[in-house]
C-alpha cells in the first residue's frame, strides 16, 4: 500500500478536474482505492428507495469521491502545498514543501 499525503480532517482544495478551486474538508480516506470524500464537492444525487430509516424515499444528494492526485493540501494560511515526510526527534511528521513548516 501507498502512503498517502492527505488523510481524514485535512482542509484541501481541488487542483484538476470538473470541481478545480473547490475547497473543502476530507471526510474519509479510501486507502486502496486511493480516493477521497471531500466535504461539499463532487456532489451526486442518488435515488433512494423508501425504507425503515427513510420512509419517504426520494432523491438524496452526497458527496462522491474524488481521486488523491486530483487534491492539494492547504496550509493555515489558505495555500496549496505538496506534502513531506521527515523525522523529527523519534516523530515522523507532515511539513509543507511550500514553506517548510510543519502541518
Amino acid at each position: 500500500m501507498t502512503k498517502l499525503k492527505i488523510k481524514s480532517g485535512d482542509t484541501v482544495q481541488v487542483i484538476a478536474g470538473d470541481h478545480k478551486g473547490s475547497e473543502g474538508k476530507v471526510l474519509k480516506v479510501f486507502r486502496d482505492k486511493n480516493k477521497a470524500i471531500v466535504e461539499g464537492v463532487n456532489m451526486v444525487k442518488k435515488h433512494t428507495k423508501p425504507s425503515a430509516q427513510n420512509p419517504q424515499g426520494g432523491i438524496v444528494e452526497k458527496e462522491a469521491s474524488i481521486h488523491i492526485s486530483n487534491l492539494s493540501l492547504l496550509t493555515g494560511k489558505g495555500e496549496p502545498t505538496r506534502v513531506g515526510h521527515r523525522m523529527e526527534g523519534d516523530k515522523k511528521v507532515r511539513f509543507s514543501k511550500k514553506s517548510n513548516e510543519v502541518i
